[in-house]
């Protein structure tokens, strides 16, 4: 059986988007400080939520550990940032593995109540991580910086919106299974409770009551034309599927 599509874009953007945040959290630019009074103008400072970077865009000299004299780790959010980042990852590897036992591309048919659960987890902890990205973007010029110093977005935060918007799409996406679940259950409750045999009585009954009038009925006389005009179109060859899989 082909695995459904909305499985398929789930498993694969809820991966990447859990890659993404992985490397928002680690990498320490969160914003970027440049013309600091009494640097060269080449020296720009790198923020994030675990260290302090100086870097010299002429040398291409990087210097991390600094002192954080300004008090900019204190700042709640950086804190938040902290407390939900982490939290948010975990989450994430959780709805992978759920959605990997629904959707089961090794089995005949998947797990659609499964994978449908796995939506909600991904939704979760894409919310988990874009509310600090959103918080600290809010308030990124508020936080404490250098006099005279000018700031930006680092791209720590950019993949931070990248991947917590990649994993709602994907948790949106597979949620979509729940309703091909709910289809699921209702037809095997009505299966249940209207087995097959009862069915089949009457069935045969009117086929057998069809064959018998319709054996009284005159045959037309028909024309059948010796000659085989499909010949040269069929291929003893057997077609292959081309239905591909995840």
């Amino acid at each position: 059986m082909r695995t459904p599509s909305v499985m398929i874009v789930g498993l694969v953007l809820a991966p990447c988007g859990l890659l993404l945040n992985l490397v928002s959290t680690l990498t320490p630019c969160w914003r970027q400080v440049s013309g600091i009074s009494g640097k060269p103008a080449d020296v720009i400072y790198q923020q994030g939520l675990w260290d302090l970077c100086q870097e010299t865009q002429s040398t291409r000299q990087r210097q991390c550990g600094l002192a954080d004299d300004l008090g900019y780790f204190s700042q709640q959010p950086v804190q938040v940032a902290k407390g939900l980042m982490i939290p948010s990852l975990v989450v994430t590897a959780a709805g992978l593995v759920v959605a990997a036992l629904g959707v089961r591309c090794w089995q005949e048919e998947p797990h659609y109540l499964l994978a449908g659960i796995s939506g909600p987890i991904f939704f979760a902890s894409g919310l988990m991580s874009l509310i600090p990205v959103s918080w600290y973007n809010h308030f990124l010029s508020a936080l404490p910086a250098p006099s005279s110093s000018t700031l930006e977005v680092g791209y720590s935060l950019v993949l931070g919106y990248l991947g917590s918007c990649l994993e709602l799409i994907g948790g949106f996406s597979l949620a979509l299974s729940l309703h091909q679940g709910c289809k699921e259950c209702r037809r095997r409750k009505a299966s249940a409770k209207y087995p097959a045999s009862s069915q089949r009585g009457p069935a045969k009954a009117t086929s057998s009551l069809d064959l018998v009038q319709h054996s009284q009925k005159p045959v037309p006389r028909s024309f059948s034309n010796p000659l085989d005009v499909l010949e040269g179109e069929r291929s003893d060859r057997p077609s292959l599927p081309c239905d591909s899989d995840l």
